[in-house]
């Protein structure tokens, strides 16, 4: 079969979830011997040069020009329709959301959707809202609609009246735990355990929240550095929120790095937390587990439909709820053992293979 993927997250992120999520089942395509080719223009995502470069149309940029984005936005929506139009796939999996989308005559189109985050934090549900009209435009023309979770696929059913014959659920991938063993080469030792956090902070991602949560418990403040992954350097305001809470200097610490980096952290780190309001699946509880590191995360959303069984559950806005799961499983090494071994069994229920799989077979009654 001939399947396109479009520019347009590929223009987007140089690194993050969706994109990843694309370059994932690209691979996967392959080995099931599929004809996939992503038009990705003038891009500007790190993850495509791991793929073969003859499935990949386009050229990748460093960075946009300031102030350039919608002149690249429109040269790439003419040039990938150009290429599209000669090609004639049989099915395009749009990758995000925009109103520069491939045109191409009575050829199927998917849509892969995987959180409702900028109507539930953001906007609301404002059908004016320029984001969220594009959301709608998209789930319209589209002939079926992938959702990441049961979660998801709910809060599309109840937020934007999508029928729910029309979408279909498909879990993420997770990494390979077996590969992930042979890559631990610690990147830093800690004079005290930690507690790690990974990903952006603001927001409904509760990061203060989780940091409060700790200052409430003098075992924890005595015992555990806090370790966050990402999200860029830490602003004024959280270090005079941090300060505020009782941490010592240099007790939180921000790091940044690749994935070699995560990984080591991952493995280092006494506990995993995830203090999120909303996933809309959530992979690091995933990665954590391959890396068998135990996971203590919110109960909201769909973190339960993911995590099952192998983690430790708090209410995210409840900091006495927090911090007593936090203490149930950092000063039991009983319970961190049980927590690292149904990370792994849990894991089996999570392939790109599977995930790749089941999405073709979306297309196959796509195309009919």
């Amino acid at each position: 079969m001939k399947i396109a993927f479009d520019y347009q997250i590929f223009a987007q992120q140089s690194y993050g979830g969706i994109s990843r999520y694309y370059k994932n089942l690209a691979a996967q395509f392959l080995q099931l011997e599929q004809n996939i080719l992503i038009f990705a223009g003038l891009h500007r995502n790190n993850y495509l040069s791991a793929l073969p470069k003859d499935i990949v149309h386009g050229y990748k940029l460093s960075r946009y020009p300031p102030k350039t984005a919608i002149l690249f936005q429109r040269a790439n929506h003419y040039l990938t329709n150009y290429q599209m139009r000669l090609w004639r796939p049989e099915i395009i999996h749009e990758t995000y959301y925009s109103n520069f989308t491939p045109q191409s005559n009575n050829v199927p189109r998917i849509v892969t959707a995987h959180d409702i985050i900028h109507e539930l934090f953001y906007e609301g549900l404002d059908k004016s809202n320029m984001i969220t009209q594009r959301k709608i435009n998209a789930f319209n023309r589209a002939d079926h609609i992938i959702s990441v979770s049961h979660n998801t696929k709910k809060d599309l059913t109840e937020f934007f009246g999508i029928s729910s014959e029309k979408i279909s659920v498909i879990h993420l991938g997770s990494i390979d735990h077996t590969s992930i063993i042979n890559q631990y080469n610690s990147f830093t030792k800690y004079s005290r355990p930690f507690l790690l956090y990974v990903g952006p902070r603001a927001g409904y991602k509760n990061f203060l929240g989780f940091l409060k949560a700790v200052s409430q418990s003098q075992k924890l403040m005595s015992e555990f550095d806090i370790v966050t992954f990402g999200g860029g350097h830490l602003l004024s305001e959280e270090l005079i929120k941090i300060k505020s809470f009782g941490f010592k200097d240099g007790q939180v610490k921000q790091i940044g790095g690749n994935d070699s980096v995560l990984i080591s952290l991952y493995q280092e780190a006494v506990a995993f937390i995830y203090p999120s309001l909303y996933e809309g699946f959530g992979i690091p509880p995933l990665e954590a587990m391959a890396c068998r590191c135990p996971v203590i995360s919110s109960n909201t959303s769909s973190m339960p439909e993911v995590i099952g069984d192998a983690g430790e559950y708090f209410d995210p806005k409840e900091s006495e709820s927090i911090k007593v799961a936090i203490e149930k499983v950092v000063f039991s090494q009983s319970r961190i053992k049980d927590l690292k071994t149904k990370g792994i069994e849990r894991l089996k229920m999570f392939s790109w293979e599977n995930c790749a799989k089941e999405t073709f077979e979306i297309y196959k009654n796509a195309v009919g």
